[in-house]
């Protein structure tokens, strides 16, 4: 009995070994997000109440703000184009990292609306906004806006919607949603391939060659899969649409944009999401996959501009 103790352990040991190196040579995260690091980062950054936030502000200091909120993992430069054109034509556009992603910090914990939520409230308050912003959220970025929306109508001039999630989100994650053993799991299988998986965002991802380097470097930075599990832990079970006529409820006029050729939240999604806001100016951008304001960025920024120039200030 007690050699089988031992060959027990000895194998126990063995296998525990095997998964660390394993871990270490797939796990891309191997190093630690610090002032020290973030020195090589472009933009500015804040300290908020659950911490560091990376952001940028285009425009005159003066004119009426737009926020831009990216989607579940590609930071804030996926809004370079939109952002370009709303500063050129005069606004005030802030846009900034959400916590987990780009060079903004990983808190543990929870990544539920109420984190999202508090981060964007956080921020205006940082950079003194107090007037009703233009509000825009592109995929998981819907989730996060549309949820400002709902519970800060006072505060919401106006929603744009890119290509939102949209309608019941899955019940399980399988491995990934078990104990421990999940977080691993989502390290080794999920995270190697993310980068290289952000392709399939795009109707011909050929026009955007370094589009997987750029997403690499957040990769590096330890708390980013954790991040994104837990948001995914965190939307469990939701139902989009009914977050989407809550905000129909507070009167804010919205924009909703979507490409006809999206995969990753399919066009069809769009008929739940305009009957939840019937009230919502719809466009179908042809042409274009989940990432109109890329594949298509003159017509979804002439779109939006145009939008803006009809909300009373």
């Amino acid at each position: 009995m007690k050699r089988f103790v031992v060959v027990v352990a000895a194998v126990c040991a063995a296998l525990f070994a095997a998964a660390r190196t394993v871990y270490s040579s797939r796990n891309p995260e191997k190093e630690t997000l610090d002032d020290a690091a973030r020195k090589t980062a472009p933009g500015k950054f804040v300290r908020l109440s659950a911490g560091v936030t990376h952001y940028d502000v285009a425009g005159p200091d003066s004119a009426r703000p737009v926020v831009l909120v990216h989607g579940f993992s590609v930071p804030l430069y996926i809004w370079d184009s939109t952002a370009a054109a709303l500063a050129s034509a005069g606004y005030r556009v802030i846009r900034y990292d959400e916590y987990g992603r780009g060079w903004s910090d990983r808190p543990s914990g929870d990544y539920g609306p109420d984190l999202f939520d508090k981060q964007i409230s956080d921020l205006l308050d940082s950079l003194h906004v107090k007037e009703k912003i233009d509000l825009a959220g592109v995929s998981m970025g819907g989730w996060v806006a549309g949820t400002f929306a709902s519970r800060h109508p006072d505060r919401v001039r106006s929603l744009i919607l890119v290509d939102p999630v949209a309608g019941k989100t899955g019940t399980s994650l399988s491995v990934a949603g078990w104990p421990v053993v999940g977080d691993y799991v989502f390290q080794m299988a999920a995270m190697p391939t993310m980068a290289e998986g952000q392709a399939s965002d795009f109707l011909a991802p050929q026009h955007f060659p370094d589009w997987a380097d750029r997403y690499r470097v957040q990769m590096r930075f330890r708390g980013f899969g954790h991040s994104l599990l837990a948001t995914r832990k965190a939307t469990l079970g939701a139902d989009m649409d009914t977050l989407y006529a809550h905000v129909a409820k507070t009167s804010v006029p919205v924009l909703l944009l979507w490409g006809e050729s999206d995969r990753t939240v399919p066009f069809d999604r769009s008929n739940g999401v305009r009957a939840a806001m019937p009230a919502a100016e719809f466009h179908a951008i042809a042409g274009a996959a989940h990432l109109p304001i890329l594949e298509k960025a003159a017509e979804t920024d002439s779109l939006i501009i145009a939008f803006l120039g009809k909300q009373a200030r």
